[in-house]
């Protein structure tokens, strides 16, 4: 059989004299594996970006917010209820071993002010442990205290995005801003957090001490009422654990009966984050499949040429038969034609995957996560097109007989 090698060199010499035909042929598997390559590195980048915001929120967390009122007979969704009590936060802490730290919340939109700057933006009145379930670190000066909290202190923390609005580039702790005219003094600025997965800016938020929040900014209509409580399970195999001992401590403490309904809701955002990996992997995956059809095509392509090829070459396999080239040769020798030109396309087809993925990921802001295993994936299913697409011409090729081959015009 005919060396490898030498294989490889009469095919790049016999495509080579046909540069136009050959470029042609690639063209298919050129097209195929950069487009794989572009829409699994787009694909791939979406997820990781939509599982950072995601994560970006913390991690093994549970929201419990209050019920659903019914009004005429019409549900009117979660939250229509006041039914949450910062005791209860205090109770799930206490009681539920599978619970890591806990935060209550309580807060509204409104104007803060600053000299002659304003901002309209959230202010949450919370607990120091908010920033710990959020993995939120504080960029400059500090959290405030559950000390704090007690004696409903007028000190706030600021995320970034209330600093450049209200500050610019003044140094903002020990300023003094007011909210609903109440004046607090800032104590800390929380680090960049970015996009929420809703597409919200994070850092658009002021927090302040709970009770402060309750008393001296928005009240409550219900003594010590919140809207949610924020809970982190101690791990994320811990979350299923967590959420009944939460149901069973707030059904004890909100008097429900064993089959009266739930006046609360609990949410597991980890729910949220493994389903958005999932639909992100399936379009993936659907992305790859549809690219791969290109693959498909390019390989019918080399298959059509080469037999054309056959065609045209029938007296040059007449004559080396004739001179003692065996069966196995002549299909060799063709089938390391359709493997080069495969690889060829493959390897040009990867310049032009990896460089149009990196420029859609400037021109859209998109990120592209180029993989190298899926490179290698891509050129090796390059060269599987090639000796699958490539073998019936080339058995085809052996196949004939020297002297019907010689008689060839």
């Amino acid at each position: 059989m005919i060396n490898p090698l030498d294989g490889i060199v009469i095919a790049l010499g016999t495509l080579k004299v046909n540069v136009m035909r050959s470029a042609l042929t690639m063209l298919g598997i050129v097209i195929g594996v950069g487009a794989v390559i572009v829409m699994v590195a787009v694909g791939a980048g979406a997820r990781e970006m939509i599982g950072e915001q995601i994560r970006s929120i913390g991690s093994n967390l549970i929201l419990v917010v209050p019920g659903a009122a019914e009004r005429g007979g019409r549900r009117l969704g979660s939250g229509s209820v006041h039914t949450l009590r910062s005791g209860d936060a205090e109770a799930i802490l206490k009681e539920c071993p599978a619970v890591k730290l806990a935060a209550p919340n309580w807060g509204e939109v409104t104007q803060v002010v600053y000299g002659n700057r304003n901002w309209p933006t959230r202010v949450s009145g919370t607990w120091d442990t908010y920033i710990l379930i959020r993995e939120w670190p504080i960029r400059s000066g500090r959290m405030f205290t559950r000390e704090e909290d007690k004696r409903a202190a007028k000190v706030a923390v600021l995320g970034l995005t209330v600093v450049e609005n209200l500050f610019g580039d003044t140094y903002p702790l020990g300023k003094v801003i007011r909210i609903k005219n109440v004046p607090f003094t800032v104590i800390g600025v929380l680090d960049r957090k970015g996009q929420s997965p809703r597409g919200d800016d994070q850092d658009d938020t002021v927090l302040v001490p709970l009770r402060t929040s309750q008393y001296r900014l928005f009240g409550t209509p219900f003594p010590d009422e919140i809207q949610v409580i924020i809970i982190q399970a101690k791990d994320i195999s811990a979350i299923p654990k967590a959420e009944k001992e939460i149901e069973r401590v707030l059904a004890r403490r909100h008097k429900i009966g064993k089959n009266q309904e739930n006046d609360f809701t609990i949410r597991n955002l980890t729910e949220i984050l493994e389903t958005a990996e999932k639909s992100l992997k399936i379009m993936t995956t659907l992305l790859g499949a549809i690219a791969a059809i290109s693959l498909l095509v390019g390989g019918i392509g080399i298959m059509n040429i080469m037999l054309v090829s056959v065609t045209e070459r029938t007296r040059e396999i007449g004559i080396r038969m004739a001179v003692g080239a065996r069966s196995a040769d002549i299909l060799s020798q063709f089938l390391i034609e359709g493997v080069v030109l495969a690889i060829a396309g493959g390897l040009m087809g990867t310049v032009i995957g990896t460089t149009g993925a990196s420029i859609f990921a400037r021109m859209t802001g998109w990120p592209a996560v180029i993989d190298i295993a899926t490179i290698c994936i891509a050129i090796a299913f390059s060269g599987a097109v090639g000796v699958f697409f490539g073998f019936y011409p080339a058995f085809k090729a052996s196949r004939l007989h020297p002297i019907e081959a010689l008689r060839h015009e």
